[in-house]
């Protein structure tokens, strides 16, 4: 199970190559993972009858995340559906498509994962392994429903259903975790088998359950985004919408039934918004003129009644639930294909426009009305099976229930008759008196009409042989409660009340399409009650409204305001914890504090404090940062009298490029502070914040080193950073091996903040085009200069692109004389960092700096010289290899970024020590140098551009000199 699930996400994250490679082919590699899984689980069935297929990864053990996967008779029933039909509709695809559809490549990527997604999510036996699954599917879904991201309904739709689902996950979230607190477990096979007891806990967990399942499936009163979900391509809406996600919310019910249908909260919740929904989608369905629109409305009633009979808590509702849940997936599937079909021949779906199209499309018309017979449950197809079994089901069903139910589903069923007719006719039929005229079809490529074809001929093909799918789903269906009265799948079921019902059913189904402009003008007539949608609509204006408001209230673009807001939080949070704690920490008897140990660091102390007051005070910008820079480096300076190098290493390097920065961005500043008298009235708030500020955290520090029980880890760190990450250098042990996830993580912010500086710099496409296109021409120039001799090419390349006036000639010997050296200087510092001060981290800013070294001897176009590439790929290079490294131990059988250690013998060198972190820390490298490249080409020359143009009687004779764009 878990290979088929890598196999979906991999054959996914394929899906552009694939599609670039072979247009709309690709569908059908897409669709070989569906394929395989479908094989595999019709191969599986034997075993799954005799007991559930189990496997186990251990993945996070320390909040019991763990893999386990577990395929039963429904999970197995649910794969049939989600492979097949994913199958189905993925081939379909290849022929649904053209070449040049827009997006194409992601579609597929998305398309292809959430089958995937679905398998993981009926195949989990974890909980909140499964509602990763869940979330996953969530995910996708919005990318699927918003497809045409050009289109506002497109757009609309796919936020409305993004939040809906989402909002319902969060609160199953919340209930899956009570539930598997309540049950001492998270494996949702144990919480069935030995359900906790219904406290108010417990109960409130299977509400916000319900919440969650009810919201994926659509039901009152969260059935409006489905509707909406329509403007997806029709693909999705056949895969998604009619056969998979929506059956999500009504797997996890008839997953939990067998536990908690006994339970108070259960039956009002399943039962009374089952029928809701199953008359309320059936009554919006005869008003719809918009064929997808109408089945749609139709999905949402019969998700109704789904969700009510494999919530019944019974062997009778459950078996004709799990029978119409199959049902279901084929009929729906089929006519959400046919329509795509429609669609895709004709232009339109309105069914007042449509004429006659039985007759160019008559084998499509034939399976689509087979399909829509056995939804609205016409003999002999499958559609009458599963529901007849449902209505002697219902009449057999003890309890007070029982007579509402039936009273609901026998309406609910006429309702399914009327729409049902009502698409038969306004596809097949003829168009409506005084409709506009309809364009000329054109073909459909075979599999177009083929798979709809084949989907409508399973209903009737299928239908007598349901009696013999009985035993198959009595692994699930044994786990509910019995009745006196046992309830089959019979194609025939003899002469009963519930072929009466049936009987009349069908009948009163056939007079509802009769007197179908009657009842369209009875509709009309009748006030509408209020719509949901409506109250999400106030909902999310109300949520803009006040986001808005809190918005303009506390984050006005004001930086100060934004850091006050932040410090108060600080003193009013953990200050007043710190307080409480403080004294106890200064009092403790077996922990003395020591303030310094030689009296070198109470001078760097004074020189810190004497630099912090002075910045403050400071009413030069430039001055303000070099009293920063001091306090900086008299930091770095303490650690190294604390004996800590590498740290004073990098803090040396790290207030460097922060000195680099400060001074390439007050170039668009004046030269001093304002000082109105509104700056001089919040000057002493602010010194008072910056000084509580300082309290606390020195605070929080004495705190945290006196309240120490356990043995520090600078105890046996020495060693082990040895033992375990080969390296005698713990800092770097710990950035790269102990702690490599934090690292990853820091580097992925640190990508995030260089796209962000980026974008506010290069705010139009078209000076990150121009950047692109003067690196390719210094790429070409560069391999131009290499048949020139050594006194032609200079040691500064592009140094003679620079005017005169910009030019420093002791800036320019000193580059020539250190860059190469301090290049040699960080290959030296990354590759000798794990046993020595150094590192990635420290090596990529010292390669940083050298080329600020070079961009300020000759500017933008010496440094594109330089390094002509772009930031970008430094750093999705680097973040490769960080996390590539990752994979690649899972690959060879470790644990996620586990490190190796291997020594060899090289000729003339000797013994040579191999860390494979190494390559890890190669990554680390390459993030921080494009890091350093962005801000240089951001902040250095995208800022040279903009000021060059600005000073008064400068001529420049090309607008771009400066690096515009660069």
């Amino acid at each position: 199970m878990l290979t088929l699930l890598i196999v979906h996400f991999v054959v996914a994250a394929s899906s552009p190559a694939l599609v670039r490679l072979l247009g709309r082919r690709a569908f059908w590699v897409l669709a070989l993972p569906s394929a395989v899984t479908a094989g595999w689980a019709l191969l599986q069935a034997g075993r799954v009858r005799e007991g559930a297929l189990e496997q186990t990864f251990a993945w996070v053990p320390g909040i019991d995340l763990t893999i386990q996967l577990r395929m039963d008779t429904l999970s197995w029933l649910l794969t049939l559906v989600i492979s097949v039909i994913g199958l189905l509709v993925l081939a379909y695809c290849a022929g649904y498509f053209t070449d040049d559809e827009p997006g194409l490549d992601r579609f597929g990527v998305h398309l292809a994962a959430f089958a995937g997604a679905m398998l993981g999510l009926v195949w989990s036996d974890n909980l909140l392994l499964l509602y990763l699954f869940w979330e996953l599917t969530t995910v996708l879904s919005y990318l699927l429903v918003g497809h045409f991201s050009e289109q506002e309904d497109s757009r609309r739709a796919a936020t409305m259903a993004l939040v809906v689902t989402t909002f319902g996950g969060l609160s199953m979230l919340v209930g899956l975790v009570l539930l598997g607190l309540a049950g001492g477990s998270y494996r949702l096979s144990e919480l069935l088998a030995s359900p906790p007891e219904p406290t108010a806990v417990v109960q409130v967990a299977i509400v916000l359950v319900l919440v969650g399942a009810i919201s994926k499936s659509a039901l009152v009163p969260f059935h409006f985004w489905l509707p909406g979900a329509m403007a997806a391509p029709t693909p999705v809406s056949a895969y998604l919408h009619a056969a998979a996600m929506v059956k999500a919310g009504v797997y996890l019910v008839a997953r939990l039934a067998p536990g908690y249908a006994t339970m108070p909260v259960w039956h009002p919740v399943v039962f009374g918004l089952g029928a809701a929904t199953m008359l309320i989608g059936g009554y919006r369905a005869l008003r719809q003129f918009d064929l997808k629109l109408l089945l749609a409305y139709g999905t949402v009633s019969q998700l109704g009644f789904l969700v009510l009979l494999v919530g019944g808590g019974t062997k009778n509702l459950a078996l004709a639930g799990i029978a119409m849940l199959l049902t279901h997936s084929i009929f729906k599937a089929c006519l959400f294909l046919t329509v795509g079909a429609i669609d895709h021949a004709t232009g339109t779906r309105d069914l007042r426009i449509l004429d006659n199209l039985r007759r160019r499309m008559p084998v499509l018309a034939v399976a689509s009305t087979l399909a829509a017979a056995s939804m609205a449950g016409v003999p002999p197809l499958l559609g009458f099976v599963s529901k007849e079994a449902a209505y002697a089901a219902l009449l057999n069903e003890p309890g007070p229930w029982a007579l509402p139910l039936l009273i609901a589903v026998v309406t609910g069923s006429v309702l399914t008759f009327g729409y049902s007719a009502r698409f038969v006719w306004g596809a097949w039929g003829p168009a409506r008196v005084g409709a506009a005229e309809m364009a000329e079809p054109h073909a459909n490529p075979w599999v177009v009409t083929a798979v709809p074809v084949l989907l409508g001929a399973a209903s009737l093909v299928l239908a007598p042989f349901a009696s013999e799918a009985e035993p198959w789903f009595a692994g699930w269906v044994d786990l509910l409660a019995p009745t006196a009265y046992t309830v089959h799948l019979e194609l025939w079921p003899g002469l009963n009340l519930g072929l009466l019902l049936s009987l009349v059913t069908l009948a009163l189904g056939a007079g509802l399409f009769a007197l179908r402009s009657r009842v369209e003008a009875v509709q009309k007539a009748l006030p509408h009650p209020p719509a949901a949608v409506s109250a999400y609509r106030l909902v999310m204006r109300g949520l803009d409204r006040i986001s808005l408001e809190v918005t303009g209230l506390l984050h006005r673009g004001s930086l100060p305001l934004s850091l006050s807001l932040i410090l108060v939080v600080l003193l009013v949070g953990p200050g007043a914890a710190m307080v409480r704690a403080l004294n106890g920490a200064l009092s403790g008897p077996d922990r003395p504090v020591r303030w310094f140990d030689t009296p070198a660091q109470v001078a760097v102390a004074i020189v810190i404090s004497i630099a912090a007051i002075a910045a403050v005070r400071s009413r030069r910008r430039f001055r303000a940062v070099f009293l920063v820079g001091v306090t900086g480096y008299g930091v770095a300076l303490l650690f190294l009298l604390q004996g800590s190098p590498d740290l004073a290493l990098t803090q040396l390097l790290v207030e460097t490029v922060s000195v680099v920065v400060f001074i390439l961005v007050l170039r668009r500043f004046t030269g001093r502070f304002r000082d109105t008298r509104e700056e001089r009235r919040g000057r002493p708030r602010r010194i008072l914040l910056g000084v509580g500020a300082g309290v606390v955290v020195a605070g929080a520090s004495l705190v945290a080193a006196t309240a120490r029980t356990a043995t520090p880890d600078s105890v046996t760190m020495p060693r082990s950073s040895v033992e375990f990450g080969g390296g005698y250098n713990v800092v770097n042990v710990i950035l790269v091996d102990i702690r490599a996830w934090d690292t990853m993580g820091e580097i992925s912010v640190v990508l995030v903040a260089a796209t962000g500086i980026a974008s506010l710099i290069f705010q139009q496409s078209d000076r990150m085009r121009e950047l692109r296109q003067r690196l390719r021409r210094s790429r070409t120039r560069r391999k131009e200069r290499r048949g020139m001799t050594t006194g032609d090419l200079g040691w500064l390349s592009a140094i003679r692109a620079t005017p005169a006036e910009h030019r420093s000639l002791l800036l320019e010997v000193v580059t020539r004389l250190i860059f190469h050296t301090v290049m040699v200087w960080s290959a030296f510092l990354l590759f000798t960092g794990h046993n020595d001060p150094g590192g990635g981290f420290a090596a990529g800013l010292v390669a940083g700096l050298a080329l600020t070294i070079r961009y300020l001897a000759g500017g933008a176009q010496e440094l594109r010289a330089a390094l002509p590439v772009m930031p970008g790929t430094l750093l999705g290079i680097g973040l490769f290899l960080s996390a590539g490294f990752g994979l690649i131990s899972m690959l060879v059988g470790g644990d996620v970024l586990q490190s190796w250690t291997f020594i060899f013998e090289v000729p003339l060198i000797g013994e040579v020590k191999l860390v494979t972190s190494m390559f890890f820390d190669i990554g680390v490298y390459l993030v921080v140098i494009g890091l350093m490249l962005d801000i240089l080409r951001s902040l250095g020359s995208g800022l040279d551009s903009e000021i060059a143009p600005t000073h008064a009687g400068q001529v420049v004779s090309d607008p771009l000199a400066g690096e515009r764009g660069g």
